[in-house]
Parts: structure tokens; C-alpha cells; sequence
């Protein structure tokens, strides 16, 4: 009987819908690079959320976003998964999942999530982030309802992720 490769200790994977990305994702991105040689921004094609921008829209504007953060020697990949998270992890032979939380209420779905997730691999630990003082407040899903009602949105989100809004409602 085979057993999977070891998972590599220093890598992680940051799972997301990421729609869109905003400078809180971008932050706990800088941050998780402080402590991992190796990220993965995984990218959650199947969403009961609706997203506004596709699969590859959301690939590409991280991407392009990730230009203005400091990763130090930290390689970072951005992939699309449409599987189990920890299917995806085993895959990428990652040892943790990085998860933002804002506030108390996030932090009792996340702690959901990573009880069942260690269930389900117990050999992938699952570390949480707490957003920064000032991002705490930020939600991909309040950008997207300011930005369709026309407010300003343009602290944040990255140059190349208010340009695509702008397009997507018609500005």
C-alpha cells in the first residue's frame, strides 16, 4: 500500500472565492508570507455565492494585484480548484491552510471548517490570520454592493480591481 508524499512544512494554501480581491486578502497574503516559504492562493470555482467575476477574472486580478505587496522570498501561485479544499492541499503536498478572520462571527464558521477539515487530514494544521485594525471592516460582498450603487471603493481594492468593477457596472 502507497502513501501520499509528506505535505511540505513550510507551504500553505490560502483558499478563497476572492470576488474580488481586496487589500484585506492582499494583507493577510503579506502577512502569511512572514511565515510560509511557499503560498498557494486557491481560488474556489464552485461557490454557492454567485460570483460577479469568473474563475479566470478572479485568477487574473489577483494576479495583477499581487504586484503592489511585499512577499519578500515567499513564491506565491495563484490556482483555481473546483474540489475538496483538503483534496486540493494534499495535492499541493501543502502542511497548512491559511484562513482571514474579521470578527467573532467569522471566527465560529471558521472553526467549523477547520474542526471538520482536520477530521478530514489531520496532517494539515489550519492557522488563522486576524485581519488588521484597518481591514477589519472590509468584505468582498460590501465592495461589490458599493460599487454597484456607485460609492467609492477605490481604498480598498487594487488599480486593476476598481477598473474591472468599473467595467462590470458599466462605468
Amino acid at each position: 500500500m502507497s502513501t501520499a508524499p509528506a505535505p511540505i512544512k513550510h507551504k500553505a494554501v490560502y483558499p478563497g472565492t476572492f470576488d474580488p480581491v481586496t487589500t484585506g486578502h492582499l494583507d493577510i497574503v503579506e502577512r502569511a508570507c512572514k511565515i510560509n516559504d511557499h503560498l498557494v492562493i486557491a481560488i474556489a470555482k464552485g461557490t454557492s455565492k454567485k460570483p460577479l467575476f469568473d474563475l479566470d477574472e478572479r485568477v487574473t486580478l489577483i494576479r495583477d494585484a499581487l504586484g503592489g505587496i511585499e512577499t519578500g522570498d515567499c513564491k506565491i501561485e495563484v490556482m483555481g480548484f473546483d474540489s475538496l479544499l483538503i483534496e486540493f492541499c494534499r495535492a499541493q503536498r501543502a502542511a497548512k491552510i491559511i484562513r482571514g478572520v474579521r470578527a467573532v462571527s467569522d471566527f465560529e464558521y471558521e472553526f467549523q471548517l477547520a474542526t471538520m477539515n482536520h477530521r478530514l487530514a489531520s496532517e494539515i494544521e489550519t492557522v488563522f490570520l486576524t485581519a488588521s485594525e484597518r481591514q477589519q471592516f472590509i468584505a468582498s460582498s460590501l465592495i461589490k454592493e458599493i460599487s454597484k450603487l456607485g460609492g467609492d471603493v477605490s481604498t480598498f481594492v487594487a488599480p486593476n480591481v476598481l477598473a474591472a468593477l468599473d467595467k462590470k457596472f458599466g462605468r
